[in-house]
Parts: structure tokens; C-alpha cells; sequence
């Protein structure tokens, strides 16, 4: 059935003339008969049992978070025990006969734990697929835990998913976030820094063409004292393609010594690519530093020159410079930051990894005596 939503609030109202405190979303087909969801693999330690329900902070709007609560036809709970380290893999991939999928996952990383948990949504070419997915996650005191997302759904499908984050004392949790797929991509993004010396660092990568649009909606509220917050994105839009970036850091009272930093910088590729963003710092508190920045802009001439004068062609020159701004987030997310084993096997380890640098022209080798990632061979076109 065909719908209009209005969806993915800023937590306050700035400026009309953005047009980005919500969105309007006209003729979507939000499904009514879902069915079931079968196409899943699991690497892991995970189950299905999710009882109860919740209202999120913030999330999409309450249509989108009832449809998850009431309907959902995937629910997985992954609980790390105390003390101990666990890493999980969790791949869905839709087809002809799964082609809605609404999958409500709940993890708990408990005291003194370390963990990857690893979530990929990828869709077969010529379906229309519907996704709308709540990730809700605890992190106790003392946890460390890496949360790899990756949409790889079509162009022709449509992709819906919130986040929702309680930090406790000194727990540190490092998001990367790879959005290549969706018609209609959105996302929003909560983390309640609530223990002191909590940290959560985000990594975005986004890339769209033809007529994709994302809306990306990242909140963070610090509330302990020394907590940080960092939130990293960057993107390239190409033909049509149109991109919201909404970040906000709210420094609550209280949180004393808190950082904050937000950055995205986003290519155009093409003249009818367009990029909107909306930055804020909310601050209740005085001992505390934030920063933010946002820009766009196209290729420019004189990097074009001095690589094509090395003798690269105008689409492997522009290639080039489009994965170098890529290549500080893969960087960032260095070997140290994943597991190096899974079952004892390297390359079921990075398989998503692997994925989503392929996806952005990367090759990917793993040198075991050195424990690095070699990225090389430049082949996807931007």
C-alpha cells in the first residue's frame, strides 16, 4: 500500500528553509502481509529471543518503530557474557521469496567484554526488497565492542533503520556504518553517553547515484563526565543522487570535560548531485569542547591535472581522488579494530569487510606476519 511518511525529526527545530528537520516520503509501499524472512546466515552465538517492547528515544517516526514492534519477522538477542570476548555474523540477503524483511536485534555486551558483531543486509538485482531493522544495544562498564553495519541492498529497494545506544561507565563502542544501497536509504542514529569516560566513535561511508536518496540522522547526548563522541562521515553522490546529513551533539548537564566532534564532507560527482547538511552543538554544560564542520564540493581541477599528468586517465584520476577521501575511515578501521580471528578462520573474519571495500574499487589482502590490511587494486567505478 502506498503511503506518505513524514519521518526522522531533529532532535530540535532549526531553520525552515533547509527543509531537513523531517522528511516527507510520498508514495512508499510500506507492506502489509510481510512473511516470513528465511534467507539468514549466521556466524555466531545467537538467539532468537526478543521479548517486550520499548519506545525508542528518537528513531524514524512511531509508524516505522510499531511496524518493528508489532510485525517484526526476524528477532535475534546477542548477549556477550562477562568477562569473555564473542564475535558474531549476522548476513541477511533478500531474493524472490524473501523480500521484506523487519528484524529487531537486541545486543548486550556485558561487563569486561570485548566483541565484533558484524550486520549485512544485501539484496539480489531486479527485486524491489523492504527493509526496517531496530539495533539496540547496552554497553556495560568496561566493554569494548566493534559494530560493523553494511547495505548493499539495490537501487530499486528501499532501506529504514534506527539505532538506539546506553553507555555505562568507560564502555567504548565503534560504529562503521557502509551505506551503498537503497532507493529511499535512512537512517538515525541515538547513543546516550551515560557512564563517565564512555566513548563512541562512528565511521559513515555512503555512496549513491541514479536517483538514491539517503537521510542520515545521527544524535549523540553526553551526559558522563569525560565522555566523547566522535562522529566521522564521508560520502560521494553522482548523477541525481541527493543526500540529508542531521548531526547533533548535545553536551547535557553534568558532563563535565565531555568532547564532542562531528566532520562530513561529502563529492559531488555530477552537477544535478545534491548534498544538504545540518551540523549542531546543543551545550548545558560549560567545561566541556565540541566541534563540527560540513562541506561539498565537486573534483577539483588542479587535482585532476597533477594526476592525470602521472599519466591517469579523467575517470581513473577521479577514481583516485574519490577513494582517497574513503581511505581515512578504512584506515581508521585497522586490523586492531576487529577480531583477527573468527573461528579460527582470517577470511571469514573480514568477509563484509572485504565486501564493502570491493564495493569501493579496494582489493583486500591480509599479510599475516605483519596483521595488516593491504588495500590495492583500484577497480570499482565511482
Amino acid at each position: 500500500m502506498l503511503q506518505e511518511l513524514k519521518i526522522n525529526e531533529t532532535p530540535v527545530r532549526t531553520s525552515r528553509n533547509l527543509n531537513i528537520n523531517n522528511i516527507k516520503i510520498q508514495n512508499i509501499e510500506i507492506p502489509e502481509t510481510i512473511g516470513k524472512f528465511e534467507n539468514v546466515n549466521i556466524i555466531g552465538q545467537v538467539t532468537e529471543d526478543v521479548k517486550g517492547s520499548y519506545n525508542l528515544t528518537y528513531g524514524l517516526g512511531n509508524e516505522l518503530e510499531n511496524q518493528v514492534q508489532q510485525k517484526a519477522n526476524r528477532k535475534f538477542k546477542i548477549v556477550v557474557e562477562k568477562n569473555k570476548n564473542q564475535n558474531v555474523e549476522i548476513d541477511f540477503n533478500f531474493n524472490s521469496q524473501n523480500l521484506n524483511l523487519i528484524d529487531n536485534i537486541e545486543i548486550t555486551a556485558m561487563e569486561n567484554t570485548k566483541s565484533t558483531i558484524i550486520i549485512k543486509y544485501k539484496s539480489a538485482e531486479n527485486i524491489k526488497a523492504y527493509h526496517n531493522g531496530i539495533i539496540k544495544v547496552l554497553a556495560n562498564k568496561n566493554c569494548k565492542l566493534n559494530i560493523v553495519i553494511v547495505n548493499l541492498m539495490n537501487t530499486e529497494s528501499n532501506n529504514f533503520m534506527s539505532f538506539e545506544n546506553l553507555f555505562e561507565d568507560n564502555a567504548k563502542v565503534n560504529y562503521t556504518i557502509v551505506d551503498f544501497g537503497g532507493r529511499k536509504s535512512i537512517t538515525n542514529y541515538y547513543s546516550n553517553l551515560l557512564g563517565d569516560n564512555s566513548e563512541n566513535i562512528i565511521n559513515g561511508i555512503y555512496l549513491g547515484k541514479e536517483s538514491q536518496f539517503f537521510d542520515l540522522n545521527y544524535i549523540g547526548e553526553l551526559r558522563g563526565k569525560r565522555s566523547n563522541i566522535d562522529i566521522q562521515v564521508q560520502g560521494a553522490l553522482k548523477d541525481t543522487a541527493k543526500k540529508h546529513f542531521k548531526g547533533t551533539i548535545d553536551f547535557k548537564k553534568g558532563c563535565k570535560k565531555a568532547t564532542g566532534n562531528e566532520n562530513e564532507f561529502c563529492t559531488l560527482l555530477s552537477d544535478k548531485a545534491k548534498s544538504i547538511a545540518l551540523p549542531m552543538l546543543l551545550c548545558s554544560e560549560e567545561e566541556v569542547e565540541g566541534n563540527h564542520s560540513s562541506a561539498a564540493g565537486k573534483v577539483e581541477e588542479k587535482e585532476l591535472f597533477y594526476i592525470m599528468s602521472r599519466g591517469f586517465n579523467l575517470k581513473e584520476a577521479m577514481k583516485l581522488i574519490v577513494k582517497a577521501k574513503f581511505n581515512k575511515i578504512i584506515e581508521d578501521n585497522s586490523i586492531e579494530r576487529y577480531e583477527r580471528k573468527f573461528n579460527n578462520n582470517i577470511d571469514d573474519t573480514y568477509v563484509s569487510i572485504r565486501e564493502f571495500c570491493a564495493a569501493i574499487g579496494y582489493k583486500v589482502d591480509y599479510e599475516e606476519n605483519s596483521n595488516t590490511l593491504i588495500l590495492t587494486n583500484l577497480q570499482d567505478e565511482v
